[in-house]
């Protein structure tokens, strides 16, 4: 037997070699460069928004001491929970109370920078605690958005000077606002609240998923398992996938033809958002329908049809379930983007002040994007801050939603 010759490197080919590791490790650099980039852009977004947002989830408080057992104000626990409790505690003179009492406490110059809805916020507090009448209290009560710049060091250099001086002896404070998370939008950044714009989001999502999810996956199971190949489907395949590329603000100017058209009453209200923003979302369901029903492997539906299982019944007793973690995937993406979503209902009118919670599907409501995008707008500084903590409100909102969907993703998920 011949010995066996052993392959020669030529000096052409360590070249074409040594090249090839070079562009490996190059590749494998900027792999890891633009996944640190990444890391690093997102801490900075979080970090930036979370150190602006803190300030928003607090405002300037003034100490008022009051005893309202010498203020002559009565009622209890049967007439202050009638509907006009408010008006009721006004008309006894609680606003005059808290006058009195501020100006005695802050002084002439203190008190009139204490918020003029500062003593609703006090009957408030009367009818959830009717004993607080016959008690003295230490009440914190909203400044003026002028002393909370000047409590920021900013504004007027008097109010700056008396800003200083209250809170040198303690009365004025910034402290975290509560009522930010149960009160609608106002005109004053003290008295403003994400709970109007945040109820608005949730019953618009909540209408768009009931519309967009099981027409979508409905569509996407016809369109893979029923519909004839023929050149009507393939137009009609091609049409959703161009849908899904098509810029929002078009499925906003749908909504105002078609919607708005046919339901002229019901303009700025989540079921017209949420109509809209399902014809945005729908075309993204379906694609990713038709993929996930698309990867459950044939012999499924073999195997089921060879057992005397009919067409309907393979389908959603077996390729259904198997591609639902694939289809609620797409729905979480979907939804996502619904979510973040301003330009179509600028179309539908969502693009106003609204002072009070909606109470259903029908009641005028903003969502908290365009509650973002106002607030962006307005020049009062303080808004800058409210700002930056509804975008966080947002983020965890996202969050929320997303977990859930994933949640219910994985629950459902099967092996084969």
């Amino acid at each position: 037997m011949s010995d066996s010759v052993l392959p020669t490197r030529s000096p052409a080919f360590e070249a074409r070699l040594k090249k090839r590791y070079a562009a490996e490790r190059r590749f494998k650099y900027a792999g890891m460069a633009a996944v640190i980039f990444s890391v690093f852009v997102l801490i900075f977004l979080l970090g930036n928004m979370t150190i602006n947002g803190i300030g928003g989830f607090q405002r300037a408080e003034l100490a008022v001491p009051m005893n309202l057992a010498d203020a002559g104000l009565s009622g209890d626990e049967s007439t202050l929970s009638q509907p006009r409790a408010v008006q009721s505690l006004e008309m006894q003179g609680l606003p005059s109370v808290v006058d009195f009492y501020a100006e005695e406490a802050l002084g002439k110059e203190g008190a009139a920078q204490i918020s003029a809805t500062a003593w609703r916020e006090i009957a408030a507090q009367i009818i959830d605690d009717p004993s607080l009448l016959r008690q003295e209290k230490v009440f914190w009560l909203p400044a003026t958005a002028d002393l909370a710049a000047g409590y920021d060091g900013e504004g007027d250099p008097e109010l700056v000077a008396l800003a200083a001086d209250l809170t040198e002896t303690g009365k004025l404070s910034k402290n975290f606002d509560t009522g930010f998370l149960s009160r609608a939008d106002a005109t004053d950044p003290q008295a403003v609240g994400i709970w109007g714009a945040l109820k608005g989001s949730m019953l618009t999502m909540l209408v768009t998923l009931l519309l967009a999810f099981p027409i979508g996956v409905m569509a996407a199971l016809y369109l893979e398992e029923f519909a004839p190949k023929n050149r009507w489907t393939d137009f009609i395949e091609l049409s959703i996938n161009n849908l899904a590329a098509v810029p929002s603000i078009i499925f906003g100017l749908l909504g105002l033809a078609v919607f708005l058209f046919l339901f002229p009453n019901l303009r700025s209200t989540p079921v017209i958002g949420g109509m809209t923003l399902a014809l945005m979302t729908l075309p993204v369901i379906v694609i990713a329908g038709r993929n996930a029903i698309k990867a459950v492997p044939p012999s499924i539906r073999d195997g089921a049809l060879a057992v005397g299982a009919s067409p309907v019944q393979v389908v959603f007793h077996h390729v259904l379930p198997l591609a639902l973690p694939g289809i609620l995937t797409g729905t979480i993406i979907g939804m996502a983007r619904a979510l973040g979503e301003t330009a179509p209902l600028l179309m539908i009118g969502m693009r106003l002040f609204v002072s009070t919670p909606p109470d259903g599907f029908t009641s005028p409501a903003t969502v908290l994007p365009m509650q973002i995008f106002l607030w962006s707008d307005e020049i009062d500084r303080g808004f800058v801050e409210r700002t930056s903590a509804a975008i966080i409100v947002l983020l965890l909102f996202l969050l929320l939603m997303n977990g859930l969907a994933i949640y219910l993703r994985n629950k459902f998920e099967k092996k084969w």
